[in-house]
């Protein structure tokens, strides 16, 4: 895949409730959910875009998967030369195995943690075989739909500066000093700008990526959040660059973030 290694391919809302979610990301995002495919021992759904792209997956928790301490949220996946030897690596710097490879159609992948707790996926995606230079659009950095924004609030800043940029090839060029809240550094990802690390603010949630999702009107996502059973958890605020932010939870649980124009 086209991609460059640690670029963020892939997305994946773990629910208890795809239909549900489903229709409150469509309400929200503007997303449409696929069905869940008959026969199928897992309930795993693709999220369609408008464009007819699709945006990531839908895992559906199991009882026997929220027994084990599986819960809502969302978890991005980040591209890797070789997953066996990106999980090594992780082991070694202290990070966790939660799910050891898989391998399907369309790659191999991995669940895993760094060495603070926070989960992601590793993936050595293999692309169409019409397609050999196929790349992920799952990330862009100013579309509607996309997710736009990729946040940490680690409970070590500086050592997951140095975990990322060491296994995944993150810089930090950039920093915003937030007073008492700590600094937000950048990340700059060979030319591109995906998100930021900051210190974790409060140390009562899960520390965890936050996507953040690209709407045309930030204030009418609030609107859609709250009428369709979400929480707002903070925002609507500006943010540098001219845009609004509003942080949220969706019914079944999962946190994520809306990005976009402040609108009406």
């Amino acid at each position: 895949m086209g991609n460059p290694p640690g670029s963020f391919i892939w997305y994946e809302l773990m629910t208890t409730d795809a239909d549900a979610a489903g229709a409150f990301y469509n309400a929200v995002v503007g997303w449409t959910f696929s069905g869940r495919e008959p026969g199928s021992p897992v309930d795993y759904r693709m999220i369609g875009r408008s464009d007819g792209g699709m945006n990531g997956g839908v895992l559906s928790l199991t009882a026997e998967m929220q027994q084990q301490g599986a819960r809502p949220g969302w978890f991005a996946y980040l591209h890797v030369a070789d997953v066996d030897a990106a999980v090594a690596a992780i082991q070694a710097d202290g990070g966790k195995v939660l799910m050891p490879k898989t391998t399907i159609e369309v790659g191999s992948f991995a669940f895993v943690t760094d060495p603070q707790g926070v989960p992601f996926y590793v993936m050595s995606p293999i692309p169409p075989a019409d397609k050999p230079d196929a790349t992920s659009d799952v990330f862009s950095p100013d579309e509607p739909q996309h997710v736009r924004w990729n946040e940490l609030g680690s409970p070590d800043l500086a050592a997951a500066k140095a975990f990322y940029a060491k296994h995944f090839g993150f810089e930090f060029n950039n920093v915003m000093p937030m007073g008492p809240m700590g600094d937000y550094c950048f990340i700059d990802h060979h030319g591109q700008a995906l998100g930021a690390i900051m210190q974790q603010q409060n140390t009562g949630q899960p520390a965890m990526w936050l996507p953040y999702f690209g709407v045309p009107s930030t204030m009418a996502a609030k609107v859609a959040i709250e009428a369709s059973g979400g929480t707002v958890l903070s925002g609507p605020h500006e943010v540098p660059g001219e845009d609004w932010v509003v942080v949220a939870s969706d019914p079944q649980g999962a946190v994520f973030g809306v990005v976009g124009p402040k609108g009406e």
